[in-house]
């Protein structure tokens, strides 16, 4: 396999990528309505905890624990302050 082959595959992943971003960014801001109609936090640290431990025990590597927890770090601020934007005023 040459560098354009797994460059493709790479760039086929990231479609996937985005697609399961975006799936997942739709279920945050359904939860951050639910939130904002019960009247609830919408950071909850207690739940990205048990997010960033569960993806530690399932993480198979090469990307070692810290590298995992930095990645769903970013995906989780980048859904809680869509959950701000979002149900603002709702």
């Amino acid at each position: 396999m040459d560098i354009s082959d797994i460059r493709k595959q790479i760039d086929d992943l990231d479609d996937r990528l985005l697609k399961i971003f975006n799936q997942r960014a739709q279920l945050a801001l359904e939860i951050g309505h639910h939130k904002k109609k019960h009247g609830l936090p919408v950071y909850d640290p207690e739940r990205e905890k048990k997010i960033f431990e569960r993806m530690k025990a399932a993480n198979p590597g090469p990307l070692d624990d810290g590298a995992i927890v930095r990645l769903f770090e970013r995906v989780i601020d980048e859904s809680r302050s869509l959950e701000r934007i979002r149900t603002k005023g709702i």
